[in-house]
């Protein structure tokens, strides 16, 4: 723990930020040191470290086994789904990186091109990312479970020269044959890669397009080892698409310097973890999360990081994670509450965690949604250590708010992720961007400028940075997250104020899956909405009003609009319940009430607006709701 409380630390943080990220970044190596820690002089573009120069993959590997440390496990890799696991020490896995470096620059990528990661969880998955920032490269992973239109728009905007695949992934009993969605996706796209890297797996091997498609085995067996890029420190080091309201995904990028910087700070102050330790994110590459606590941070910490290929439960059992936890020895544990969930619901009385030695776990850390108190205790009472639910975004990179146990631990409410993590000057504003008192309800933002790592703008579209995040409280970085700060100074987020859903910690666009129940050519009008799960936090909801003369019941509708969802957006969006009724509820402006329609199905408290165009229609869609099982109004 740090020598000083966290109340000391947040206020240097606050009135030098300069300084205190400055003394942050002596732990990272530099080719060239910055001219300036915060380049202020085009606001509300901020960039952290301007002048300086780095290699994000040298840190993260190279460093390591230049300091005699290259025997020191890098990854375990752990795959129930296939029977089989294994480490890479940090020169074993640097070798690989630099090698496949060399294999993408044999297929002509350098520094600045991108190259789009379409993979599971496999260790080559994270040599790809790697090796795209040995070259300077940007990498752009996409998450496997996403349709190959998705991928397509993906493929338009980023314009990579290269794409890297796998033959498939493997979910709990079946094989997802990646190669027909990325053809597919390579179809529909304007921009065509010059080549896909594919890797084949045994499940099931891939049909290779001659002259286009290059084996991955093939292709590092021809290539040899490259050395680092050294890159601006304001380079950008990837871009990761994020579900926007339009339905239009943004491409989030994260820069080299304060990216490294952030991350490696956050390994000892927030999760309060050491080099040589063990430490496992649940998630998956595809994710924020396994970008920035799978690979980067644990890596530039110099801990050995886990790469899970498995499920919390069903691989084979809700024992899973402890078994991974006590074979490996993990310190720390990051996870979605989703997961606790689940395993809570198979095995509610623990009895799987007794058969397992978690005597070096020391910490259980949850975010990707709200954590609702009941799961956060029954974590505490089954594992016997701290449970910390805390705060973050794609956006952000790294944690918002968070008990920062490396600093100083503080009490724990459950429902809260505790405070502000030094850095952020976190705001709770009104709608006139006034500042509320401590237990009133309201917009959270971030006071300008953020902290290292954060995004510095979305991949060629400042404008839409700019409309995003800044514009609707001048000064402050708009997070769309709604809640308060009570009077210990503890955040309590509420729930999204636009109307992107979170899905088992997937934050997915309902306007992108409106666009899709439309298409329907029986559907004249719908919604979607995001309604409470208790084992996923949210699940999709539609609202669908057929057009007039169109003879379809809901019987025949709804498996048709599911289907529909699932070829177009992927079973990453869980959606399987519709409703057919005669309207929606709407504002006289034609606002859609989708958050009067939530409050309806969670059975939580509501008041009808005011510009509500017929009151009566709410008594209507309370009946509808409850066809389905959701509390009657």
């Amino acid at each position: 723990m740090s020598d000083e409380g966290y109340a000391d630390v947040y206020q240097r943080a606050l009135t030098d930020p300069e300084g205190f990220w400055a003394e942050a970044a002596e732990d990272i190596h530099w080719d060239r040191r910055w001219d300036r820690v915060l380049d202020d002089s085009r606001p509300p573009f901020y960039r952290w470290f301007a002048g300086g120069a780095l290699n994000t993959c040298y840190n993260a590997l190279d460093v390591h086994v230049e300091q005699g440390n290259g025997a020191r496990p890098a990854l375990i890799y752990d795959s129930p789904v296939t029977g089989s696991a294994k480490v890479f020490t940090y020169a074993e896995l640097r070798d690989a990186v630099a090698t496949f470096a060399g294999a993408l620059r044999n297929c002509g990528v350098g520094a600045g091109d991108r190259v789009i990661v379409y993979m599971p969880m496999v260790p080559e998955a994270v040599v790809a990312i790697l090796a795209c920032a040995r070259l300077g490269a940007v990498h752009s992973v996409v998450f496997g479970g996403f349709a190959a239109n998705e991928l397509a728009t993906r493929i338009d905007d980023a314009l990579p020269k290269v794409i890297v695949s796998a033959s498939c992934g493997i979910e709990v009993n079946r094989v997802i044959e990646y190669k027909p969605l990325l053809d597919e996706a390579v179809r529909l796209a304007r921009h065509k890669p010059a080549a896909c890297l594919v890797l084949q797996r045994p499940q099931a091997r891939a049909a290779m397009t001659p002259g286009r498609d290059v084996d991955w085995n093939e292709a590092v067996a021809a290539a040899g080892p490259v050395p680092c890029v050294s890159v601006a420190a304001t380079d950008p080091l990837y871009i990761l698409y994020t579900s926007g309201t339009t339905g239009q995904p943004k491409g989030i990028v994260r820069d080299n310097g304060g990216h490294a910087v952030a991350l490696k700070w956050s390994m000892k102050n927030i999760y309060d973890v050491d080099a040589g330790e063990v430490y496992w994110a649940a998630s998956d590459v595809g994710w924020v999360v396994g970008h920035s606590y799978i690979v980067y941070a644990p890596l530039l910490k110099g801990c050995t990081t886990v790469l899970y290929e498995g499920k919390p439960v069903g691989t084979p059992d809700p024992g899973a994670f402890w078994r991974v936890i006590g074979q490996h020895g993990v310190s720390v544990l990051f996870t979605a509450p989703t997961a606790f969930r689940a395993i809570k619901k198979e095995d509610p009385g623990g009895e799987h965690v007794k058969k397992y030695d978690l005597n070096r776990f020391r910490t259980l850390f949850l975010a990707g949604e709200r954590c609702d108190p009941d799961t956060l205790v029954w974590a505490q009472e089954m594992l016997g250590v701290p449970v910390i639910d805390h705060w973050w975004q794609t956006e952000t990179g790294w944690p918002i708010a968070s008990n920062c146990m490396g600093i100083e631990p503080l009490p724990v409410k459950p429902g809260s992720p505790a405070r502000a993590v030094p850095g952020y000057d976190v705001r709770v504003l009104d709608d006139q961007g006034n500042d509320l008192p401590a237990g009133e309800m309201g917009s959270i933002t971030v006071k300008l400028p953020m902290p290292p790592g954060c995004l510095p703008t979305l991949w060629n579209n400042e404008e839409a940075y700019r409309k995003a995040y800044l514009e609707q409280y001048p000064g402050h970085y708009v997070t769309s997250d709604g809640g308060y700060c009570d009077e210990d100074g503890y955040l309590w987020i509420m729930g999204r104020i636009d109307d992107v859903i979170n899905v088992a910690g997937h934050r997915l666009s309902t306007g992108a899956m409106e666009e899709v129940l439309a298409a329907h050519p029986a559907v004249a009008e719908c919604a979607v909405l995001g309604v409470a799960d208790a084992l996923k936090g949210q699940s999709p909801l539609g609202l669908i009003v057929v057009k007039a003369g169109v003879e379809v019941t809901e019987q025949q509708l709804v498996p048709e609009l599911v289907a529909l969802m699932r070829e177009k957006i992927g079973p990453v969006a869980d959606f399987k319940q519709a409703l057919v009724v005669k309207r929606l509820p709407k504002t006289r402006s034609g606002k859609i009430l989708r958050g009067t329609v939530r409050s309806m199905a969670d059975g939580t408290p509501y008041k009808a607006p005011a510009t509500i165009d017929d009151p009566a229609i709410l008594d209507e869609i309370g009946e509808d709701l409850g066809r389905l099982g959701y509390p009657k109004a």
